[in-house]
C-alpha cells in the first residue's frame, strides 16, 4: 500500500478536506509514509487543516484514540496553524461538552468529552512550543478576559461556566 497517494489540492474546501481526510482515516492499514504526506499536506491550508481535525477528532477512526507518530509528524509540519486550531479545537469541545448536558443530551455531551480527550492527547504528543503559548493565551483570555482567543470566545457565545471548564482544562494539559 506504499505506492498509494492523495493529490491535495491548495484550494481543497473545508467539506472536501473532510471527506478527503474520511476517505485516508478509512485505509484499512495506511503506510506511515503516505498519512504523513497526504495529512501534512492537508495541514498546510486554513480549510485543509479545519477539515482534518474535524474528521479526526470527532469521527470513529481509532487512529485518533492513539495517533501514530506519522500522524503527529505531518501535523508537526505546520506549527502555527495546528497550534490555533487545537487551542480552538480543545476550547470549543470542551464548552460543548457542557452545552450538551444542560440540554439532556448524554450522547452528544459523550462525543464532546471525547473529542476534548483526543484533543489533550493529541497536544500532548505534539509538543509544540508555539502551542504552549496559544494554550496560554487562550486560558488569559478564558479567565481575564481581552487577549488573544477574546474574539474567539465571545463569538461563539461561550458563558462564565464554559470558559472557567476551558480554563480547567487549559491548566490541565499545561500541567
Amino acid at each position: 500500500m506504499t505506492d498509494l497517494q492523495f493529490t491535495i489540492p491548495e484550494d481543497i474546501t473545508f467539506p472536501g478536506a473532510i471527506a478527503l481526510t474520511q476517505e485516508i482515516l478509512d485505509l484499512k492499514t495506511p503506510a506511515p509514509e503516505v498519512l504523513e504526506s497526504a495529512i501534512g499536506a492537508l495541514v498546510k491550508t486554513s480549510n485543509g487543516a479545519r477539515g482534518f481535525f474535524v474528521s479526526f477528532l470527532s469521527g470513529d477512526s481509532d487512529l485518533a484514540d492513539a495517533p501514530p507518530d506519522a500522524i503527529v509528524r505531518a501535523l508537526q509540519q505546520s506549527p502555527e496553524l495546528v497550534a490555533d486550531l487545537m487551542a480552538k479545537n480543545l476550547a470549543m469541545s470542551t464548552a460543548m461538552v457542557l452545552t450538551h448536558e444542560a440540554s439532556g443530551n448524554a450522547e452528544q455531551a459523550a462525543g464532546s468529552a471525547k473529542t476534548s480527550a483526543r484533543s489533550q492527547l493529541l497536544i500532548r504528543l505534539l509538543a509544540l512550543p508555539n502551542l504552549q503559548q496559544n494554550l496560554e493565551a487562550l486560558l488569559v483570555s478564558a479567565t481575564q478576559g481581552g487577549g488573544e482567543y477574546q474574539d474567539f470566545l465571545d463569538r461563539w457565545g461561550y458563558d462564565d461556566s464554559q470558559r472557567q471548564a476551558i480554563a480547567q482544562v487549559v491548566r490541565l494539559v499545561l500541567g
